[in-house]
């Protein structure tokens, strides 16, 4: 929701929330797909985290797709160690909401992973998504290798063309290189599966994403 009051800017990691040392309380297990949240994932998986606005129906987006291993939503990209819900929300952390996707690599490209992120939300709205207003609802795309971060960027530049072609404003995603994930509250887990008619704001430009689905390559 709009609040005017919260920061539209990144706090340094002086000025953000101290946060805490102990690791949030989460299941140990996938609702869904009864997989393991925090692992061990399988030889080979790679694992990518995407922030598209409100990560309760970003994250339904993900574990629908045939490849992926697994989905949680955590907090990521800021500053504040295992912070809380409301804490994020606050704007005091620099955080944001993010789909932590954990993929098989022979079974599903990078570039599906990444035409999903660009279609499924609008990429031009800067510290917002829709109504959902704040820093943690940014645009954004955390890497673990560098290939990842290669593909992204060109994805992002093949998007950017398509979406200025329409008429449509500049591409506001942070790329960057993932920081440490820390892992929402465990209602927040699937969120959408255990509350079919829950909220998603979610809403794409309708512009499509001129990407191959080829598999992700090596890092």
């Amino acid at each position: 929701m709009w609040f005017s009051t919260k920061p539209m800017t990144i706090p340094s990691p002086e000025e953000a929330l101290a946060g805490r040392a102990a690791a949030m309380p989460v299941a140990e297990w996938h609702f869904v797909n009864d997989r393991p949240l925090k692992g061990p994932y399988p030889e080979g998986a790679e694992t990518i985290y995407f922030g598209l606005g409100c990560f309760w129906g970003a994250e339904r987006l993900f574990w629908r797709l045939p490849g992926v291993f697994v989905t949680a939503v955590g907090y990521q990209g800021g500053s504040t160690p295992n912070p809380t819900y409301e804490e994020v929300c606050s704007g005091g952390t620099g955080h944001a909401e993010v789909v932590m996707v954990v993929y098989d690599p022979a079974e599903i490209g990078l570039e599906t992973l990444l035409k999903t992120f660009w279609e499924e939300h609008d990429p031009t709205q800067g510290m917002r998504q829709g109504n959902d207003v704040g820093t943690q609802y940014r645009s954004a795309i955390y890497t673990t290798t560098s290939a990842q971060a290669a593909v992204a960027e060109e994805s992002k530049a093949n998007y950017a063309r398509a979406l200025k072609a329409r008429g449509l404003g500049a591409v506001t995603t942070e790329i960057a290189p993932a920081k440490p994930f820390y892992f929402a509250e465990t209602y927040h887990q699937q969120y959408l599966a255990k509350n079919p008619a829950g909220y998603c704001g979610l809403q794409g430009t309708g512009v499509s994403c001129p990407i191959g689905t080829g598999v992700a390559a090596a890092s």
